[in-house]
């Protein structure tokens, strides 16, 4: 694809656009800086799964934990994609796994193990020549109901990159996972 930098569109138009004029304009968007997360110890050390609640803001790219109303974790987070985005709305944690599997998302590795494609799902994804799907796991998994999507430990470049979950630090996704229960209310929204 010549010159272009790594790009966010498909192959075919990439190799449409390598061959016109403006291809030096395509290109990848900038990583996005965000606050790092904050923790407000008096407020934390006042949680139990009880008295917490989460708050996700799709457009700030943010995660609140509650503590009866209070902010006690205020941390950036990855939520769905384009292709993928994280449905809005009111759900309750379903259900809490230490690690999750899912058959849906993960790697095209090599023979020797190596990463070829990272982040891919296997609704969408083809796999390339000579590769094999590797499963990501997702640690501190929060499944939320009903239907909705889960919250999990991962990378969270600043926008959203994940396939309809919310990536939290991997930091602070073990003090979310301590403090909720099975009930706790997450209200998701812009």
């Amino acid at each position: 694809m010549g010159g272009l930098a790594r790009c966010c569109i498909c192959p075919a138009l990439a190799a449409i656009f390598a061959a016109s004029p403006c291809a030096a304009q395509v290109a990848a968007p900038p990583p996005a800086t965000q606050t790092p997360p904050t923790v407000v110890p008096r407020v934390l050390d006042r949680a139990t799964p009880d008295n917490t609640s989460l708050a996700v803001s799709l457009g700030t790219q943010r995660a609140r934990l509650l503590v009866a109303g209070e902010v006690a974790i205020d941390t950036p987070v990855s939520t769905g994609k384009r292709r993928a985005p994280t449905a809005a709305g009111e759900y309750t944690v379903a259900e809490k796994l230490p690690e999750h599997r899912s058959n849906l998302y993960g790697d095209f590795v090599d023979r020797e193990g190596r990463a070829v494609r990272s982040g891919v799902s296997t609704r969408i994804d083809a796999a390339p020549s000579g590769t094999v799907f590797r499963i990501a796991p997702a640690q501190f998994y929060l499944r939320l109901s009903p239907g909705g999507p889960a919250l999990h430990a991962g990378r969270w470049p600043g926008y959203p990159a994940a396939d309809g979950a919310v990536r939290l630090p991997a930091d602070i996704a073990p003090i979310v996972y301590r403090n909720v229960k099975p009930g706790t209310p997450v209200k998701i929204g812009e």
